[in-house]
């Protein structure tokens, strides 16, 4: 089923994100995990795609299996900026093969050792979401950044970059984390004042470990307000206790998000079936199962 579809029948939806395996890693316990997460019926399911097609056939894989054995809808991301037209092109022929309908579509990172020669066929997300349209009958979903892309100076500019990539083709949006619903409402506010109208998944990270954070934040530009910094700074030592002050932190961000009329939540899960199976249980009645 596509995403598009999804998000139209339903008031609210909770999907999850899951990320393949490293190279070298095994693949079962990744595959137990995302089964796992399955069992709590997410509405879909959203696999990463590794830096220069480095996991792209794991990527593909795990959707593979959450669709066609799970029975979960998911989608597949897939970035480009050091792909090439043949192995994007072989992407999405895998793709269609396994009957995948959904596509995120990415620029992807920029590799350190990159030197610009791999990007002559795609600069830019709105280059492969123009690419997967041509090929197929994909619904195509974006990532869009609440507080800017950490590599756009002006905000103003980055909406424009992203008036672009939808009117290139995206069918729905997805937001970096944050941790500030202001910030979500703010940009909700803003985007649409420019013309963007698609659909928007406010994407979700339960921060479970406080040395993480720090790290993550500063690769993102995250805001960290002051509430959820307590938190990290009370309970990061003690990873039992911050564990379920971030489940707790996440829970309230995500009520609060549907009482103000967001009707798409993204769990980033980190691959952590117990943490979403408890944020799932604490939404049960607002949400439903």
């Amino acid at each position: 089923m596509k995403i598009s579809e999804i998000l139209k029948s339903k008031e609210a939806t909770v999907s999850y994100e899951v990320f393949p395996p490293k190279k070298d890693m095994p693949f079962e316990p990744i595959l137990d995990a995302v089964d796992r997460l399955c069992e709590s019926k997410p509405d879909f399911m959203s696999v990463t795609y590794g830096a220069g097609g480095g996991t792209g056939h794991n990527t593909i894989k795990i959707a593979d299996h959450v669709q066609n054995h799970r029975g979960v809808t998911s989608i597949a991301h897939l970035t480009c900026i050091s792909s090439s037209k043949e192995q994007v092109e072989a992407a999405i022929k895998e793709m269609k093969a396994c009957g995948i309908e959904n596509i995120l579509a990415l620029r992807g990172d920029i590799p350190a050792d990159f030197d610009g020669e791999a990007a002559r066929d795609y600069r830019f997300a709105a280059d492969l979401v123009r690419e997967l349209k041509a090929k197929g009958d994909f619904c195509v979903g974006g990532a869009c950044y609440p507080e800017g892309h950490v590599e756009c100076e002006h905000k103003e500019d980055d909406i424009t970059f992203l008036k672009a990539k939808v009117d290139s083709g995206v069918d729905f949006l997805t937001t970096q984390m944050f941790f500030d619903n202001n910030v979500l409402y703010n940009f909700l506010y803003r985007i649409r004042e420019r013309g963007i109208t698609v659909p928007v998944i406010a994407g979700i990270m339960p921060v479970t470990n406080g040395k993480q954070i720090e790290r993550i934040c500063q690769l993102s530009g995250t805001y960290l307000p002051a509430r959820f910094r307590a938190i990290v700074d009370k309970f990061g030592d003690n990873p039992e206790a911050m564990k379920q002050a971030g489940i707790a932190y996440a829970t309230d961000q995500i009520i609060d998000l549907i009482a103000n009329g967001v009707r798409g939540i993204h769990i980033y899960t980190m691959n952590k079936p117990d943490v979403a199976e408890s944020i799932r249980n604490n939404l049960s009645y607002i949400i439903g199962k």
